[in-house]
């Protein structure tokens, strides 16, 4: 039998954060007999967040960055979880994003064309577990969960990375400890479904 591969991305830079505890629960409720699962926390990574020349001149990956492209090579599944600041993802991922998700690994735009691309990273699924303090009634209503469809559309389905699933936790600074322990219970059940 061969087991599903998981990649879980803690995207958020405070290693002592909710993220964080967020990233272990799934990781403890994946882990097992069906699945490898790897966490790439990027607050652990060292590399430059700017892609300082856009396309028009590469940047060369750090040794962080080859990793992280290796595992995202290897995953089937990936797992992001993250908060939500100012309607987006944190600096520290958009960043991870603009450096690795680069033409010739995640798409390819077809000769002469900025229409047409080849989506390289066909094949996988993804899971965005995002927290947040905006309700998500009002995140619906009023903003059109506009952070959310970027990563889900304008990223990881544009490079071909589908179905995409998104887990909304909100509201998170004003929560209670049982609201939070709860959750995580609620994200490694998540994680132990992948088990199956």
């Amino acid at each position: 039998m061969t087991k599903k591969k998981i990649l879980v991305i803690n995207g958020h830079p405070d290693p002592q954060s909710y993220g964080s505890a967020l990233s272990q629960a799934y990781l403890e409720g994946a882990s097992g007999s069906t699945t490898e699962v790897q966490l790439l926390e990027l607050n652990r990574l060292k590399f430059q967040l700017n892609l300082q020349y856009g396309y028009r001149q590469r940047t060369e990956l750090e040794p962080d960055l080859l990793k992280a492209r290796e595992l995202i090579q290897w995953a089937d599944h990936l797992v992001l979880i993250y908060p939500t600041w100012w309607g987006s993802t944190p600096a520290l991922l958009k960043g991870f994003i603009d450096r690795v998700f680069l033409p010739g690994f995640a798409f390819q735009f077809k000769e002469g064309s900025s229409a047409k691309w080849d989506k390289l990273l066909s094949g996988k699924s993804a899971h965005l577990i995002v927290t947040s303090d905006t309700p998500s009634w009002l995140n619906r209503l009023m903003y059109r969960r506009a952070g959310l469809m970027v990563m889900k559309r304008n990223t990881l389905q544009f490079c071909g990375i589908n179905p995409v699933q998104i887990t909304e936790i909100n509201p998170v600074s004003s929560s209670s400890a049982e609201f939070r322990t709860k959750w995580l219970e609620k994200v490694k059940k998540l994680g132990s479904i992948k088990n199956k």
